[in-house]
């Protein structure tokens, strides 16, 4: 029995996988750029986490770029049979570390040659589209064209499964038109609850919704309320929030990520916490209250 087992399972493409995993994003240098201050300690961060039964890892070949998967290769690579890793296209970076749009067919076969070449797989399991029309959050605008061409680099065995980043729930209506969807990843937390009817809606078509910045991402949450709860409880605050995300609904799949092998060990802690009803509905009415730090 794996130590997360209390968190349970949802099927991503044709894979089921734990629904606590892990996002990588953090293992790149400072602005998710460059190397890794300690890449000893990355590499052991991402050991750890499979030997704790984590089967599913969220990455891109433009964290870094390139050296957030080279890491990944390095401490995994020959890969377990269960693990799922999924990455993401669409978009580059700037030589000052900028995040820039990439959505030409070119640049999205590129990205996908990138992630196969230093991850090390013939096949990629699944591909996030990543929606660019604002950084900032899912912005209005069809995704046909790129989308188009993720799904030619699917026929061509190259990718397994496509998922979406950043989407409203037009664009997501749009893709399913032109590709089977297997998972949205948009931010959401107890201070981000945009997306509720879209994660009720997917739940009901039994797609995945797998939330970035579960934490609060660059801006931890903060919340007087989040803190008397994870008092009562014995645990860190972090820890009640990925338990909530957890139990609000059961197609929610968390990548929390980390640098810090303690800060892993706390998150994956976080699968065997209960919380009672009467703390639930507490969390739940809080999100007005909540602010990032």
């Amino acid at each position: 029995m794996s130590n997360i087992d209390p968190s349970g399972t949802f099927t991503l493409g044709d894979r089921k996988v734990r629904r606590l995993g892990y996002g990588a994003m953090q293992l790149a240098g400072p602005g998710v750029f460059g190397p890794p201050k300690d890449r000893d300690a990355a590499l052991a961060v991402l050991r750890e986490a499979v030997a704790h039964g984590v089967n599913h890892i969220d990455t891109s070949d433009f964290y870094g770029p390139h050296v957030t998967n080279q890491v990944i290769r390095e401490a995994l690579a020959p890969y377990p049979d269960d693990l799922v890793i999924v990455t993401k296209i669409g978009a580059r970076r700037g030589k000052d570390g900028s995040w820039l749009p990439a959505f030409s067919p070119k640049e999205l076969t590129q990205g996908v040659h990138d992630n196969l070449r230093n991850l090390g797989r013939d096949v990629l399991e699944v591909v996030n589209l990543r929606i660019m029309f604002d950084m900032h959050g899912p912005a209005e605008g069809s995704i046909e064209a790129w989308l188009t061409v993720l799904a030619d680099l699917q026929r061509q065995g190259l990718v397994r499964h496509i998922g979406l980043s950043n989407a409203t729930a037009t664009q997501i209506a749009e893709g399913r038109r032109i590709s089977k969807i297997v998972c949205v990843q948009n931010q959401y937390n107890l201070a981000h609850r945009g997306d509720d009817a879209l994660i009720d809606a997917l739940a009901r078509d039994g797609i995945p919704y797998v939330p970035f910045f579960p934490l609060g991402g660059f801006s931890p949450l903060q919340s007087s309320i989040l803190s008397d709860v994870a008092t009562r409880l014995d645990a860190t605050p972090m820890q009640v929030a990925l338990a909530w995300l957890l139990r609000r609904a059961p197609n929610i799949l968390l990548i929390p990520g980390t640098s810090s092998l303690a800060h892993l060990r706390e998150n994956l802690a976080a699968a065997k916490l209960d919380l009672p009803k009467d703390t639930m509905t507490a969390l739940d009415g809080i999100a007005p209250n909540v602010r990032a730090a």
